[in-house]
């Protein structure tokens, strides 16, 4: 049995439902993203599980014990707020010893675990402190600190980092981590940044409205969406429309021009539209080759960000981008002139019926 298991869980806000049956089994120790835009439901399933919110129906069970209708501080969950919720008028070692203090722990207990905290998040010197003498950053890892001190058996971060600067949340979010693998502490980290989301889970949970989009490894999300919603909302996605030709083949037309796809299709399919996603990265600048996918394109813009080149194309009616790394010693295409843009046909992904 899974080490947190939610079935069938539902929440509605009087006549405003926030959650449609939410299923998911979590390993011990992993480390889980709700990955969503603002108002999706993953704050709302973060709530559930820590006890802030009753679910309208359904059922939430941590080692095997019914968790559902405890109180927070029954369920052993350690919670990171967005806005940090330190106590001003706390020094930072009150701060991270609180939650021992209201179990009523020996005062040496809480003293050595208090001490473990600090060099845990590597700011030993700051206990004397107070929050307003930190910088966010500092105060993030205190919030987490104290999230910790109890040993909760699950670690839940309600979007920690967004308050924080580009380069604070980059380094705070490797930190975090790193912090999660040495305790080995499942834990279940809300955003609605992709970036963050890909690059720290084991899994993620992507999220729209109130359900669920998609579960898998982050690439398994990037490189396999399976709807419309995942394959926009999870990086950048070329979308197109194609009429299957043969569902074995894989064969279909795209704006008349014929491309091949590896994907399993229903043998319903011929003659259908069907919509196709295809990465920037996965396409390139080549003349058609032999067991290639290859359309004829105009470019309508050359757009130059550092590192990357992104050249933008249209075939008839479907816009395309692709990005190329920038090489000095290689010339680029100009607005207007005609080019090939080759790819793969396991690149060429088709998403599913009813996608978002």
């Amino acid at each position: 049995m899974a080490f947190l298991e939610i079935e069938n869980l539902h929440k509605a806000f009087g006549a405003n439902t926030a959650l449609h049956h939410f299923d998911m089994k979590i390993e011990r120790g992993e480390f889980i993203t709700f990955l969503g835009p603002s108002g999706c439901g993953k704050t709302t399933v973060l709530r559930m599980i820590a006890g802030f919110e009753t679910p309208t129906r359904g059922t939430i069970r941590l080692d095997n014990k019914d968790v559902t209708h405890l109180r927070t501080r029954q369920r052993k969950v350690g919670m990171v707020f967005q806005s940090y919720a330190l106590f001003p008028n706390m020094t930072v070692a009150d701060n991270i010893g609180f939650g021992l203090k209201i179990a009523h722990r020996p005062q040496a207990e809480i003293s050595k675990r208090v001490e473990e905290m600090l060099q845990l998040i590597k700011l030993p010197h700051l206990g004397a402190r107070y929050p307003w003498q930190l910088s966010g950053g500092q105060q993030q890892r205190v919030a987490l600190a104290r999230a910790l001190a109890g040993k909760p058996q699950v670690l839940l971060l309600d979007e920690p980092l967004s308050a924080l600067d580009a380069k604070i949340r980059i380094s705070l979010r490797q930190d975090i981590r790193a912090l999660q693998r040495e305790l080995g502490i499942t834990s279940i980290f809300v955003t609605h940044d992709q970036e963050e989301a890909l690059s720290i889970s084991d899994r993620i949970v992507v999220m729209n409205e109130g359900r669920v989009e998609q579960i898998g490894s982050p690439s398994e999300i990037y490189n396999y969406p399976r709807t419309r919603f995942v394959a926009s909302f999870v990086g950048t996605l070329n979308i197109l429309a194609g009429q299957v030709i043969d569902p074995k083949s894989g064969r279909m037309v795209v704006d008349g021009q014929e491309l091949t796809t590896t994907q399993a299709l229903p043998a319903g399919d011929a003659g259908k539209q069907r919509m196709l996603a295809l990465r920037p990265e996965a396409i390139v600048l080549e003349p058609a080759a032999p067991g290639r996918n290859t359309l004829s394109a105009i470019v309508e813009e050359v757009n130059f960000l550092g590192a990357v080149v992104r050249i933008r194309t249209r075939v008839k009616d479907a816009v395309i981008s692709l990005d190329v790394f920038n090489d000095p010693n290689r010339g680029l295409p100009e607005r207007g002139q005609p080019v090939s843009l080759g790819f793969s046909h396991e690149n060429l992904l088709v998403l599913e019926e009813g996608g978002a």
